[in-house]
């Protein structure tokens, strides 16, 4: 082992006995919002986590995309839609004319997307905040065709 991994084992094996406050500064330190209903448990294997993957990187896009996908095909909670197959890197920026005005969308390195200084997290509900309607994002901003319109 080289001292960055047995540095952030030390770390991870204290998460166990670190004091409730000190737990939840590292938990604020890594995620912008507190959970819900939080456990101990819980907080100790996010904050574990994000310790591993600042030193050691985290998964690939295409990982994250392939685990979503797997995680919703074997859910018993089915949910409409298997996660979009479009992926759109860090930093592109998507424009659509809409209500006399030109509209900005930005993708971000977290995965959201910023619209007028908001973070959306789907581009469906940034369609639906310039459109006030329900709007499939993807087709919205021309990244998919509806497709009775191609038929």
């Amino acid at each position: 082992m080289n001292d960055t991994t047995t540095s952030v084992a030390a770390q991870v094996a204290a998460l166990s006995n670190l004091p409730t406050p000190d737990l939840w500064a590292l938990w604020d330190r890594f995620f912008k919002r507190r959970p819900d209903n939080p456990n101990r448990n819980y907080l100790e294997s996010r904050v574990a986590y994000k310790l591993q993957e600042q030193a050691f990187g985290g998964l690939s896009a295409e990982t994250q995309r392939r685990l979503v996908n797997i995680g919703m095909r074997h859910s018993k909670i089915k949910s409409r839609q298997i996660a979009r197959d479009i992926e759109l890197a860090p930093g592109t920026v998507l424009m659509r004319e809409w209500g006399e005005r030109d509209h900005k969308v930005t993708v971000t390195a977290e995965g959201t997307f910023e619209y007028e200084g908001k973070f959306f997290k789907s581009l469906s509900a940034v369609a639906r905040h310039i459109s006030g309607t329900p709007w499939s994002g993807p087709l919205f901003f021309g990244l998919k065709t509806n497709r009775k319109e191609a038929a």
